[in-house]
Parts: C-alpha cells; structure tokens; sequence
C-alpha cells in the first residue's frame, strides 16, 4: 500500500494546493460547505471591481468581462462540468430562488398528478420550497409532498424512491448526493424511472457539482439547481446556477424578470416580456456581479485540471481517509456508501460526541464539519487536500479520541454548525 508521500509525489493536481488561501499548519476538512479561497478567484473579484472604478456604468458593455453577458459567458463554460448544452446553464440566484423558479416554470399540478416527491433526508430549505409551492396552489403539503422514507437515516435505496413514483406524482426533487451520509444517488435510472411513469425529475446538486461529473442531458434530467461556494469555490454566498432541459425552453419563466429578456430587446422597456432563448430567460433580476466574480477564476482551475481527474483524486482521498478512520478509530461509524458509484466527495461518521469532536479538532487545527445530531463530516478537496493532509488530520483525531479531549467541551452545535 502506498504511502501519503509516495501518493503525493503521484499526484498530477498537487500543483493546484498553491493556488488557495490556507492558514499554516491548518487542515482544512470543510469544503463541502465552504470552498477556500483561490487566488483567481480573488483576482477576479479585483478585476471586476476594477471595472467599475474604470468604465462605470459603461461597465455593462465595456471591459474584459461586461457584466451584461457575465451570466451567459460563465454558464457557457459551466455546462461542460454537468453535462448540458451551453443553452441549458445559468448562472444565477441560489438554490433555493432557482427551485422556486423552477417549480413556478415546470411544476403544473393537475387533479389527477398533483404530489411532489422529495425525501426524508433532505436539506430543509428544499422542502420549504416545495411547501410553499404547494400552499400557494392550494394544496396541503401534507398530502400533496411526498417523502422517500430512509431504512437506516443516512441514506435513500432506489427500490424506495420508485415504490413513491405512483399515479398522483407530477414531480420530484431529490438532491444528487445526501448532504449528511454523502450518499450519491444515482441520477439517470431515476430520472428514467420517473419519465417512464410520467413524472419530472429535478436535482439539487449542492453537494456534487465540483466534486464529480454529470450528464444531465443525456440523463434526460429536467431541471437542476446548485450553489457554487462549496466545491466550486465561488465564496460565500456566491451566485448559483439552474439547468432546464430544451425541451423545456418553450415554457415561459413562472417569475419572470427583466434580465429573462431577450438581450437585444431588454433596453427596449417593452411592457411586453420578450423572453430570452435558452436557460437564460430564467433569470430574474440584475445579475450580482461582485458575487459571480469569483466564480471567473474558480472555472479556470476547472478547466485546466479537469473534472474526470478531480473526481479521481476526491475518491482516491476518501478512500484513504476512511480506510485510516477504520483502522485506527473504529469508535466512528462510517455511515457513507462503500461504492465509488454511490459516494460523492465527503465522508460522514457517527458519534454521539459529535459536536464536541468538531470544536476539539478546531482546536488542533482541523477545519470539520458538524451536522445535527451526531455526525462529523470530513471533506479533503482535491484542489487543496494532500494525502499527507489525510493522515495528519486522522493523527490528530486520534489524539483527541485516546486522550479524551473532546470533553473540554460541550455537545451542542455552535450557531454556525
């Protein structure tokens, strides 16, 4: 079995750890919620500043990147890392205002398919969303939403989501990979499931987009929504991003806004909605240009690393990773799938000290990450993960198991978990 060093001096992205922000002597285990900062990301966000100190409201039309067509500019490169045309990407809002306007565009309820299934797991603000999409239609969500129960509480089984696809349904929102277990679930047989009973099928791709490869497209998904702060490294509370399969396109955007206008006719201030072609007449409002900023530089490390070789490393990472934790801390349950098929890029263990373990790693200099009720999930990112980084960081948790210090600290979760 090979060393971390010898893994490190074979890794064709070591060169990308250079390119982050990183206090020394810090391990940083959180990129699944909040990517690092990349010294293109931050140039980027120099660089459209700068524009604005220059051209002013020429802005919009001047410079190397006019804000005007940012959006478009940056989801034409977006869509090759999942899969779609460039048509059929957008960079814009965040997750929960593009599944709003999702299911304002897609989502039409009839009497007879009317529920909406989602699944037990899930990140609350999706079911919100859906809640409310419910309520407003007149519909009880307690009738009309649909969760896919879990066997064991970290994780979904296919033959369940299906056993949910009944006569009723007439959508489902499921996310790609599990946020808590880190359970990749699989998209096309799904989607395909879904189609063949007359169901659509949208994905929350929060946890996957950066850490793996998609097809949306030609896994025939009809929508999708994501962020772009965690593997993506776009910062806090960066612009997200929608895909909406052309088959779609003819429908008209459920919240529309100036900026779904046809581009050519947008300064027309025509009273009459001139909807863009593609994915882009699903914007709504002036683009956030300082909060897509960063997400310039990210895509350029995307682009020169590849997303086939960053999802190789993320697995060969997590492999190692809970190999270790098997070996040296068995008090942790590992509670992600085994499978490289059914994993996304973090792994998430089990104990009911959970989030006292959290703040004692941070003691040590390991960035973790704590989800209620008792899992710590550990997350090393390609960009800027080593192997050495693995094995230092599974170290120092064991030094904090043995010696027993976690319990210079209490077992509730900080404000920001």
């Amino acid at each position: 079995m090979a060393t971390a060093i010898e893994r490190d001096q074979k890794d064709v992205l070591a060169r990308f750890k250079q390119e982050f922000f990183q206090p020394e002597d810090q391990i940083y285990m959180d990129g699944n919620s909040l990517g690092l900062m990349s010294k293109r990301a931050e140039a980027k966000l120099v660089e459209l500043a700068a524009s604005w100190k220059v051209h002013g409201i020429d802005g919009w039309t001047e410079g190397a990147h006019p804000w005007f067509t940012l959006a478009e500019e940056m989801s034409t490169r977006l869509a090759p890392l999942v899969g779609a045309l460039s048509t059929e990407v957008m960079v814009t809002g965040s997750i929960t205002s593009n599944i709003h306007q999702m299911l304002s565009t897609i989502y039409q309820p009839t009497s007879e398919r009317f529920v909406i299934v989602v699944d037990e797991l899930n990140f609350p603000s999706d079911i919100y969303a859906v809640e409310s999409h419910l309520r407003l239609r007149g519909l009880d969500p307690a009738t009309a939403m649909r969760k896919v129960k879990s066997r064991d509480g970290h994780t979904l089984e296919f033959d369940d989501i299906v056993s949910e696809m009944t006569d009723d349904v007439a959508l489902l929102l499921l996310p790609s990979v599990l946020y808590r277990s880190g359970q990749l679930l699989p998209i096309r047989d799904i989607t395909e499931a879904a189609h063949g009973k007359g169901i659509l099928a949208g994905f929350d791709l929060a946890h996957s987009i950066g850490a793996l490869p998609h097809d949306l497209h030609e896994d025939g998904v009809d929508f999708a929504v994501w962020c772009h702060y965690k593997y993506m490294n776009s910062g806090p509370g960066g612009t997200g991003g929608l895909y909406i399969h052309e088959r779609h396109h003819h429908l008209l955007p459920g919240n529309a806004g100036w900026f779904g206008s046809d581009k050519t006719k947008q300064f027309d201030m025509d009273h009459q909605f001139s909807k863009a072609e593609g994915a882009g007449a699903y914007q709504i409002g002036t683009p956030n240009i300082f909060s897509m900023a960063p997400l310039l530089g990210s895509i350029e490390l995307f682009e020169e690393a590849g997303i086939d070789a960053i999802r190789e490393k993320s697995l060969q990472l997590t492999a190692f990773l809970r190999k270790l934790i098997k070996e040296q801390l068995p008090e942790l349950l590992d509670v992600t799938p085994e499978a490289d098929k059914d994993r996304g890029g973090h792994i998430a263990l089990v104990h009911p000290e959970a989030a006292r373990i959290c703040k004692a790693l941070k003691q040590a200099g390991v960035v973790p990450d704590f989800r209620t009720p008792n899992i710590i999930r550990l997350a090393p990112i390609a960009f800027y993960t080593s192997f050495n980084d693995v094995e230092e960081m599974v170290g120092r948790l064991k030094e904090i198991m043995q010696g027993e210090l976690y319990k210079n600290f209490t077992n509730n979760r900080n404000v920001v978990a």
